[in-house]
């Protein structure tokens, strides 16, 4: 039984505010998809086990990334990037089972529109290389999980609409976000514009909808598979997600 405590499900139907700017100034938004990948694998970068693998250690991951995976985490969401300068990757969800991690789904994604960096900063246009825990999700819709007070809390506002001045495309991105924890503070709402770290290094990562192109600093991914993984991380599993281009990955 999974339980994600308490959920948030404060429905506010107010106007976009200073909260949601700040929020959405880390994420998203246009910046210038979704097909289930299938067919790629870690001998082509993207997350399939070989036959002579090890089934303990997750495909296409070194040692240095590989460490940094919480010795508690049962789900894992890694995000291959094509490469340092693209915005196109493929995200993969393991589950661990046993000791044995087992790839359950894949999807085509994107991330940051000028790639990835090690050393992310505000408005750089690039996804930050790392892992990082998954705690709060949210949106513009309904939570889909059906089961109540389980799966990461979720909070439900208006807050979350992308502003109508942009593109149309664009509107729908943050109709479901599960928040990255990295710069922001565990617990709070995915908009919490709290910095830790400074606004300087940036924040407002978020997994959200995929609008078929690069994103601000996001990973993005299809409609089906962000409610796949609303109705499937469990905050008991500890998920995280390991993010980078495939070459920094396996290093």
């Amino acid at each position: 039984m999974r339980s994600g405590g308490t959920r948030r499900t404060a429905v506010a139907m107010a106007a976009l505010g200073s909260l949601t700017a700040a929020a959405l100034a880390g994420c998203g938004g246009p910046s210038g998809g979704g097909t289930e990948a299938r067919g790629r694998g870690p001998a082509d970068g993207a997350g399939h086990a070989s036959a002579t693998a090890d089934p303990t250690r997750l495909p296409g991951v070194g040692d240095r990334y590989q460490r940094l995976v919480p010795a508690a985490s049962r789900q894992v969401v890694a995000v291959y990037g094509d490469g340092p300068d693209s915005a196109d990757a493929t995200a993969v969800l393991y589950t661990k089972q046993g000791s044995a991690w087992h790839r359950a789904r894949s999807w085509a994604a994107h991330n940051g529109t000028k790639g990835w960096t090690t050393d992310h900063r505000e408005n750089d246009k690039r996804s930050p290389v790392g892992v990082f825990t998954l705690s709060d999700a949210g949106g513009v819709l309904p939570d889909p999980d059906p089961a109540p007070d389980t799966g990461l809390p979720y909070t439900r506002s208006a807050s979350f609409a992308a502003p109508r001045w942009w593109a149309k495309p664009y509107w729908h991105d943050f109709d479901y976000v599960i928040a990255i924890d990295y710069n922001r503070v565990k617990g709070t709402s995915p908009n919490d514009p709290t910095r830790p770290q400074g606004a300087s290094k940036g924040g407002g990562i978020w997994l959200h909808m995929d609008h078929g192109s690069g994103t601000s600093a996001c990973v993005s991914l299809p409609k089906p598979a962000m409610e796949y993984l609303l109705r499937t991380l469990d905050p008991d599993a500890r998920p995280v997600v390991v993010m980078g281009d495939k070459a920094r990955l396996k290093a």
